[in-house]
């Protein structure tokens, strides 16, 4: 074997799909109910985004920032007419390489190198967003040579202890974690957060990298809050597939030649990926149909055969069950042909389905779950 083996994968083999329609190499259908980390945010092979990239590339597909692409321009405005005040658009190409050019800003923004972040949270794997994630086991000693520090959501005491002393570049948040398992922290503390920021001089940064584009029913989780962050990190869902990322600077935040920079962030194909997404993402109303189907999933939930608590908002939801779920997910894909997702609290069950999904394809969920849940 030539690869690199450093993943647990499943024995299968993909060709094709479409909307929420998976079909491997053997003839095997299944319903994604994971989106592949939440990628998959307008559907799979959706007509309109393999339209504009096909036509995209047949124009151009690639050249670097040292020209003028109005694609960025188009983009930066799309996102700053869904937020509530002024930002400005630095792309790139993952949400790893998103968070480490915000947490890089902040630092030449406050000139300070602490970080605070919280428990288990997942930022990336790259050199200071892994050392943002709670996870000493994929942290080299190279990634630990960062000043990070971590607290709980609510410890409001802790919070204001940390940014008391003036020392931190950034606090990263998500406000719904994503790897983390779906725990979201309370609105006031949220709030109380934001203020402290403020007044101690330190960037406050929201990682959307997972819940951005749409996915929890707002177009970014934090609104679900009413704050505005001075950094807005985003990925994932943002192309449907084709690897983009970017980073959301507030206005107050300026910015100087050299800060940032990257080689394929921002490239044409790039930019078209995202601008469909947008495109359907607004026709479609998807966002509105991932609210409502929250509350669809919820009153299944509450009739499953076992008792579990309903964890997320929108369609980055999950079920947390008084067990470790790692047979309940091998059995849902492999007796009734249903991805799910798996987070770091392994009693977790974490949904991210396109957000074309519909009532039909969840009740074909919920009869996976109780038909499996009756050996429990």
């Amino acid at each position: 074997m030539a690869l690199f083996d450093v993943y647990n994968q499943y024995p299968i083999e993909l060709v094709s799909a479409k909307g929420m329609q998976l079909k491997d190499s053997k003839g095997s259908d299944y319903l994604d109910f994971y989106g592949g980390h939440a990628v998959i945010s307008i559907g799979h092979t959706h007509q309109h985004y393999v339209n504009q990239l096909k036509s995209q590339i047949d124009a151009i597909g690639f050249y670097s920032n040292v020209i003028h692409n109005p694609l960025q321009e188009e983009l930066a405005e799309r996102i700053n007419a869904k937020l509530e005040e002024n930002y400005e658009l630095f792309l790139c190409s993952s949400g790893a390489e998103a968070n480490e050019n915000a947490l890089k800003l902040a630092s030449f923004h406050t000139e300070r190198s602490k970080i605070l972040a919280f428990s288990n949270a997942f930022h990336g794997r790259t050199s200071a967003a892994v050392a943002a994630t709670h996870n000493t086991r994929i942290q080299a000693p190279i990634n630990k040579v960062h000043q990070v520090d971590f607290i709980d959501f609510n410890d409001v005491e802790a919070l204001k202890k940390h940014l008391e002393t003036k020392a931190y570049a950034a606090v990263i948040i998500e406000c719904i974690q994503g790897v983390g398992g779906l725990d979201q922290p309370d609105t006031d503390f949220v709030k109380t957060l934001r203020d402290i920021c403020t007044e101690t001089g330190t960037v406050l940064i929201a990682d959307e990298v997972q819940s951005g584009f749409s996915r929890t029913g707002r177009f970014f989780s934090f609104q679900h809050y009413n704050i505005i962050p001075d950094i807005i990190s985003m990925a994932k869902g943002m192309g449907n597939g084709f690897p983009v990322g970017g980073i959301m600077i507030h206005e107050s935040i300026k910015a100087e030649k050299g800060m940032l920079g990257t080689t394929f962030g921002g490239n044409y194909l790039a930019c078209t990926a995202a601008l469909s997404v947008m495109d359907v993402l607004e026709k479609e109303d998807l966002e509105q149909k991932a609210a409502a189907l929250e509350s669809v999933f919820r009153a299944k939930a509450a009739m499953l055969q076992v008792p579990a608590v309903v964890k997320g908002r929108g369609l980055m939801i999950g079920l947390e069950f008084g067990f470790n779920t790692a047979e309940l997910r091998r059995n849902l894909l492999f007796q009734h042909g249903l991805f799910v997702g798996s987070a770091s609290n392994p009693n977790v069950v974490r949904i991210l389905p396109p957000l074309c999904c519909t009532e039909r394809e969840l009740n074909q969920l919920f009869e996976g779950l109780n038909q499996e849940l009756k050996h429990e």
